[in-house]
């Protein structure tokens, strides 16, 4: 098989533009809540598999289509209002920055751990997003707002989830590409920016997903919250993640 063709097929797990498409059309068109679950920590562990067991020579455009790729979605998701899409599309934007480590023959078990570490948020992400389904019969912002009234403990996890999938401390991905921008910011201050850049608008859409569903006045309708005993899975996998960042910041700091 050609390199060119091993690039395009690795470039569907790890998504690079326009392969990124194959993912994000497929998630919009799952509606199974454990099978959207599961390709949201399979999709970039099967990139990993590829890239790992499979020598390919990299052409000169693969780092700035990552780049691209990773600055598009960024940008984009500021825009969007349903909640899984908005998963999926932050999730290409995350996923295409683990050719980063690829190219710089980061070991092979390092990128599994930086694969699943950027997937399981997301995973928990579009696992609340179903619930949301579940309960308002759609995941749109500014569809209801106040839920840190109507569903305080939904809305607490739900804040935590989002916090954790942007990259931020002590969530493994800040680490992951703490790390990327340490080691480039002085001979490839190109990359170092546009992580930086991706950070912010993350950041800023991180935000508005926040304000969209959370604040504002509560509604009328009575809905039902989430469990004690499922609050106490999602806050353990949530330790787990926090554990696993510092775990990381020791391998790579």
């Amino acid at each position: 098989m050609s390199d060119i063709l091993l690039l395009i097929l690795a470039g569907i797990f790890l998504p690079l533009f326009p392969m990124s498409m194959i993912f994000n059309a497929l998630v919009d068109k799952t509606t199974n809540a454990w099978l959207r679950s599961f390709i949201f920590v399979a999709w970039p562990l099967c990139g990993v598999v590829l890239v790992s067991n499979v020598t390919i020579n990299q052409p000169a455009w693969l780092l700035p289509l990552v780049l691209f790729t990773s600055l598009i979605y960024a940008v984009r998701i500021l825009t969007l209002r349903e909640v899984t899409q908005w998963t999926g599309f932050l999730a290409t934007s995350v996923w295409t920055l683990l050719w980063i480590p690829v190219i710089q023959e980061t070991p092979a078990g390092m990128l599994y751990i930086y694969a699943l570490s950027m997937a399981f948020p997301l995973m928990l992400l579009v696992t609340l997003s179903t619930g949301l389904e579940k309960r308002f019969g759609a995941a749109y912002t500014d569809l209801y707002g106040g839920l840190a009234r109507t569903i305080p403990r939904f809305s607490g996890i739900l804040v935590v989830v989002i916090v954790a999938s942007i990259a931020t401390p002590v969530f493994p991905t800040f680490f992951i590409l703490f790390d990327i921008v340490v080691d480039t910011i002085t001979s490839e201050p190109a990359i170092a920016f546009v992580l930086m850049l991706d950070w912010l608008l993350w950041s800023w859409a991180g935000a508005r997903l926040v304000q969209g569903l959370i604040v504002g006045r509560a509604s009328q309708v009575h809905i039902r919250d989430m469990s004690m005993p499922t609050v106490g899975l999602y806050a353990i996998g949530l330790l787990g993640l926090a554990v696993g960042g510092v775990y990381i910041s020791g391998q790579i700091l």
